[in-house]
Formats: structure tokens, C-alpha cells, sequence
């Protein structure tokens, strides 16, 4: 036998480790990240393609939109159990299981918060809370074979307690035990111990998988997943690039790459095609409006990139002197295919496939019609420059509102002033505008042409790659009525990038405005020169 066949032979005897991914509903709650419909399904798309085992859908008795949501995503499953998500009450597991119900492999999930503080919310003694989840738990388990019950805060509610409840859910019907850090307080040691001692304490334990889910407020959420899957769990909870509320949950890529290349610490297995990593993270962090912290583990922008002349010497020589995983391994391109303004058709679609996109031939028609007129202006298009002309590509909404032109006058010589020109449902308006810069000059001209009431909770600029023609990427966040949108553009010139993001979360919001019924207000088309 090979050192190939004995290794692959090796991991088919390993523990399977199971991802649940709940990225479209843990993720989707952090504030501001909200997905639309189309997002949504592409997200579970690639999800499933990857090889998550269970794909957390979303809540579906929390509106219309997310009941919808979770039953597409659940007819078009192909691999993925698909779980929705519901309180311990009837309506909500009756509502979570016509979701679900037509997907090869629903589950539904369940869960009661149990900790001191959180039996307090409801008001319910612990005997009427263990009533409770037997007839939840029971209720459940007659509508779906796949049941899933977290002990919501777990992690601080009493021991005794907490097995007393795990019992009666397992007796009720619950196929897995989720054992939710809820807060992000436990340290390692705890988690593992934890599981150990629940599971050689409670009742009918062997029976079921125990899962973990930890989330991040104290930067410990790996560490403890990691932690718990050693002490006997075989479910771990994750988002993609640990999105999530607060400081987000435990990241699928790093639990999934810490356990492939620590097998020797770790010998599980999980059925994940890792080399799928970074263009999902891309996608998330796109549509998310979340972009990813460079030196964010695995995914981040410098992961695999080396500055230091120590560094670079040791790289050249041996890429293994300051690399314990492959760029390969996660989805990045192992070679290098420089892009200018003489590259064609068929180097742009390799470098494309090289960055984890598939495209047809008309999107690549669009994108490389963009790429040309942006090699126009740089020296060199980098890989994060193409990741940035897919990014303005991808959004398939209607676009009612666009930029067509725009010239701004700046400096410390005032006043600052925004020419702007924008098409609206197929009109064309100018307006001039002043304001304090430039991109506060650009924002109240469109206003002007567009006037609306929504109001701006987050602008963010980041460069997409070095030099003083990188091209910026603007990430803006707005606020109507209660409804959040997000929109992003890139360009080499940060005012026209702010102009398009900021006309671009206007255009996701008319869509939310119609789909809530609201009509939107009246436009005048005349000049405001």
C-alpha cells in the first residue's frame, strides 16, 4: 500500500466531525448584515456545493421573507440537511416544519434558554420549563425524524439542571444535544470538560451527537469548538468568517483547516472541500456588507502573504519555512498570471477559475469590458482587483437609480462642491451641491435628485490593493424604517466608489420599499443645478 492509500485509509477510519453552518441565520442576525432572497439561496448554493452537512436556513416563523427563504433553499438542497430554526413553542416548530418539510433532509431545531437569567424572561419555574421541552421536543419529534434541542446560555446553567433537561429532551426524541456558549464566556478547559462529563453523566447520551456552539466575545470560540469536538462532540456550530452577533461565532474555515492540518492533535475528518473556502468567504463578505480583516486566519487578505525580507528569503527557498497550509488548500491561486491592459479574453477567464469563479460567457463579456477600462488606468490589475470587478458584477437587482457622471472640486480652497449627473427609472438630472468634502458634496447632490429618508449608519474605505492606483473600495450602511441595507462599489477614484455604493444601497432599498408595500415618493426629474 502507498503513503497516499495509508493516509486516505487512515482518515476513512477517523471520527467524523459533523459542520452545521448557520451563517444564514446566527450570521444573518448580526446587525446590518441582513441578505436579500437572491443572496440567500446563492449563499446556501455554495454552502452546499462546499460539503456542509446541515445548513441552518434561517427562523421562519420571524417574517414571511425568511419563511420563503428557508423553503427554496430547502427544495433545492442536493446534499445538506436543511434546518430551520424555533422557539420551544408549537406555532414555531409547526411554522419551522412546513419550511423545512420538503427538503431530502429537513431537521428542525428547538431551543429554550435554561441558565437562571434567561428562565427569568418567561417567568417559569425549572419543573414547568422541563414540561416544556418534553412537549416541545415531543412535538417536534412526530412532524420530523432529524430533531435538534439547545439549552440556550448552557454554558451558565446549573450542572444538575442542565442534565436533567438534556435527559428529558433525549427522551422526548432529540437526535442531536447542541450545547450553546451563548455569550462567548467559556474558556477551553470548560468546554471540553463540559462535554465530558454530560456525556458519561446523562441518561441515554450515547444515543444522540452532542454539538457545540460557541461564540466569539472573548476570542475563544475556535479554541473552545476545537476543545469540545476532543472532550466527545461530534457537531460543531460555524458560521462563514465567523460572522455573526456581537464579536460573531465560532469560523468554519478555521475550525475545518485547523482540524486537516493539526491531524496529527486532532485526527477527525470533516467532509468539507476546503479548496472552496475563499470564494465563499468572498461572497458572504460581499453580500454581508462584513468585509474580512486582513490578517483574519485563513481567509484574510495577508493569510498567505509575507513582507518581511527574512520572511520572503525563507519563502523562496522554502515555502514551508513560514507556511503550514498550502494557498492551494483554501482555494487560492498557487501561481502567479499578471494582468494588464494587453491581457485578453482566456487569461482573464483563468485567472477568474484560478480565484474560485465560474463565470459564463456573458458576465465575462461585462466584467472584461470593466477590466479593460480599469487596466487602462493601472499599471498592474491584482487579484483583489478582479475579486473587486466580480464583487460589482454579481448583484443581480434592478439598478433604477445610476451614476452617470460626476466631477467634484476639493482642496483646502473651498467651497468643497459635487457636479453629479444620475439617471433615475431612465431620466437623466444633474445636480450641484456642496458640502463638507467631497463625498459629503457627492451624498447631498444625490439626495437632491433623489430624496429620500434613510439614514447613513456606516461609510467605510479600504484600499483593494497597494499603491496610489489601487483601486478603494467603499462599503456604505443605511437605515429606513427599520429596514438596513448595505451597498458596496470599488474604482480607482474613492469619490466616484463612494457615489456608486451609496446609489447602490439606495437601489437595494426601493426594493425592500416594494416589497414592504411602501410606495416610494414622488421624484422631480428637474434640474437642481
Amino acid at each position: 500500500m502507498t503513503n497516499t492509500q495509508d493516509q486516505a485509509a487512515q482518515t476513512d477510519a477517523q471520527d467524523k466531525v459533523v459542520i452545521f453552518d448557520t451563517t444564514l441565520r446566527d450570521g444573518e442576525q448580526s446587525p446590518g448584515a441582513t441578505m436579500t432572497h437572491a443572496e440567500k439561496i446563492e449563499i446556501a448554493g455554495l454552502l452546499d456545493e462546499m460539503g456542509v452537512d446541515i445548513i441552518e436556513a434561517g427562523f421562519p416563523i420571524a417574517s414571511e421573507g425568511d419563511f420563503n427563504a428557508v423553503s427554496e433553499i430547502a427544495e433545492r438542497s442536493v446534499n445538506s440537511v436543511i434546518c430551520g430554526l424555533a422557539r420551544a413553542q408549537t406555532g414555531d416548530i409547526d411554522r419551522c416544519w412546513e419550511a423545512v418539510k420538503h427538503a431530502a433532509k429537513p431537521r428542525i431545531h428547538t431551543f429554550i434558554g435554561t441558565s437562571p437569567l434567561h428562565r427569568a424572561i418567561p417567568n417559569l419555574t425549572k419543573d414547568e420549563m422541563a414540561v416544556r421541552i418534553d412537549e416541545t421536543v415531543s412535538h417536534a419529534r412526530n412532524l420530523c425524524d432529524n430533531v435538534q434541542w439547545s439549552p440556550m446560555d448552557a454554558t451558565r446553567t446549573e450542572f444538575d439542571y442542565l442534565c436533567r433537561v438534556i435527559e428529558i429532551a433525549i427522551k422526548a426524541g432529540a437526535t442531536t444535544i447542541n450545547i450553546p456558549d451563548t455569550v462567548g464566556y467559556t474558556a477551553p478547559r470548560e468546554s471540553a470538560e463540559l462535554i465530558r462529563k454530560l456525556i458519561a453523566e446523562v441518561p441515554g447520551a450515547q444515543d444522540v451527537i452532542f454539538a457545540t456552539h460557541c461564540h466569539n466575545d472573548l476570542g475563544m470560540a475556535t479554541a473552545n469548538s476545537l476543545a469540545a469536538v476532543e472532550a466527545g462532540a461530534r457537531q460543531i456550530e460555524c458560521t462563514i468568517n465567523g460572522l455573526g452577533e456581537r464579536a460573531g461565532n465560532t469560523a468554519l474555515e478555521e475550525v475545518v483547516m485547523a482540524l486537516r492540518v493539526r491531524n496529527d492533535l486532532m485526527p477527525f475528518q470533516t467532509g468539507i472541500d476546503t479548496r472552496k473556502l475563499m470564494n465563499i468567504s468572498r461572497r458572504v463578505a460581499t453580500v454581508s456588507g462584513f468585509p474580512v480583516q486582513f490578517n483574519k486566519a485563513i481567509v484574510g487578505k495577508n493569510a498567505f502573504a509575507h513582507e518581511s525580507g527574512i520572511h520572503q528569503d525563507g519563502m523562496l527557498k522554502n515555502a514551508e519555512t513560514f507556511e503550514i497550509m498550502r494557498p492551494e488548500d483554501v482555494g487560492l491561486s498557487g501561481t502567479s498570471l499578471p494582468l494588464g491592459k494587453h491581457s485578453g479574453r482566456a487569461a482573464l477567464r483563468a485567472k477568474l477559475e484560478d480565484l474560485g469563479f465560474e463565470v459564463g460567457d456573458n458576465q465575462l463579456r461585462d466584467v472584461f469590458v470593466r477590466f479593460k477600462e480599469l487596466a487602462d488606468r493601472k499599471k498592474e490589475v491584482y487579484d483583489d482587483d478582479v475579486v473587486a470587478l466580480m464583487r460589482a458584477s454579481d448583484d443581480p437587482e434592478i439598478e433604477r437609480i445610476k451614476v452617470k457622471s460626476l466631477r467634484v472640486q476639493c482642496g483646502t480652497e473651498g467651497p468643497q462642491q459635487a457636479d453629479l449627473v444620475m439617471e433615475i427609472d431612465g431620466v437623466e438630472s444633474t445636480s450641484t451641491q456642496t458640502g463638507d468634502g467631497p463625498v459629503d458634496a457627492t451624498f447631498n447632490a444625490v439626495k437632491a435628485l433623489f430624496p429620500h429618508d434613510a439614514r447613513l449608519q456606516l461609510y467605510q474605505v479600504h484600499a483593494v490593493t497597494e499603491g496610489t492606483d489601487a483601486q478603494a473600495t467603499v462599503s456604505v450602511r443605511m437605515e429606513e424604517d427599520g429596514r438596513i441595507v448595505t451597498g458596496e462599489s470599488a474604482d480607482t477614484d474613492t469619490v466616484v466608489a463612494s457615489a456608486k455604493a451609496y446609489v447602490h444601497a439606495l437601489n437595494r432599498l426601493l426594493v425592500r420599499r416594494e416589497k414592504s408595500g411602501k410606495d416610494t415618493p414622488e421624484i422631480n426629474y428637474k434640474d437642481h443645478s
